[in-house]
């Protein structure tokens, strides 16, 4: 029998004492410490966690940009998000599951593990042949519909040396570099998450270019 796939969450009351938002935040100085004390994140479920927003499982969304232009796609029939099918994404990730030689002993070491579990979830659907700097930007928090209660999206900004960026899953379709612009244009077609990054890229873009500088 298959092994029950199990999810990276932490507890609602840990963002609700770090201070519960709705939207998109870049304050992560005041919630990443805390999301990755020891002992706070951990792994349960994905049947659980699915139906439970008691807990939050940390997604991270990983937004690619070069020469101002965003990497964006459509989510296909085979996304494992069927409730996200159809609509247009400027966001690569997904669920953090555990590895066994991975999962740091004691709870001490979370995030590092975290770093590298989204460069694996990153590789399993786009292939990226460009060097990059990542940048944890911001947050994510959307109570207002089924899939949004139960998770909270962590927010990478990759900045590339270049577009050589090639779909690995056949979920992706449509997959194309875009303005923000282009983007705008299309915003009702855009998730939820996509939609609430998008009057942010600017700044984002700013920010992850400033790291980069020092």
């Amino acid at each position: 029998m298959a092994q029950e796939e199990r999810v990276l969450v932490v507890e609602r009351k840990v963002v609700e004492q770090a201070g519960m938002f709705h939207g998109f935040t870049l304050d992560t100085d005041r919630y990443l410490p805390k999301l990755f004390a020891p002992g706070v994140p951990g792994f349960m479920p994905r049947p659980q966690a699915e139906a439970d927003p008691a807990y939050k499982q940390l997604i991270p969304y990983v937004i690619m940009t070069y020469h101002g232009k965003y990497l964006s796609y459509v989510r296909g029939k085979r996304a494992g998000e069927t409730r996200l099918v159809g609509n247009r994404s400027i966001g690569i990730g997904g669920h953090i599951n555990p590895v066994d030689d991975e999962v740091p002993l004691f709870d001490t070491d979370f995030r590092e593990m975290y770093r590298t579990a989204v460069e694996r979830e990153v590789a399993e659907e786009v292939s990226v042949e460009a060097n990059h700097t990542d940048s944890i930007v911001g947050l994510l928090n959307d109570d207002s519909n089924e899939v949004g209660s139960v998770h909270l999206g962590i927010v990478h900004l990759w900045v590339l040396d270049s577009a050589q960026v090639s779909k690995r899953e056949q979920m992706i379709t449509q997959m194309a570099f875009m303005s923000l612009g282009e983007l705008q244009q299309l915003r009702d077609t855009l998730e939820t998450w996509s939609q609430l990054c998008l009057g942010k890229l600017g700044e984002l873009a700013r920010r992850g270019e400033s790291e980069v500088r020092t």
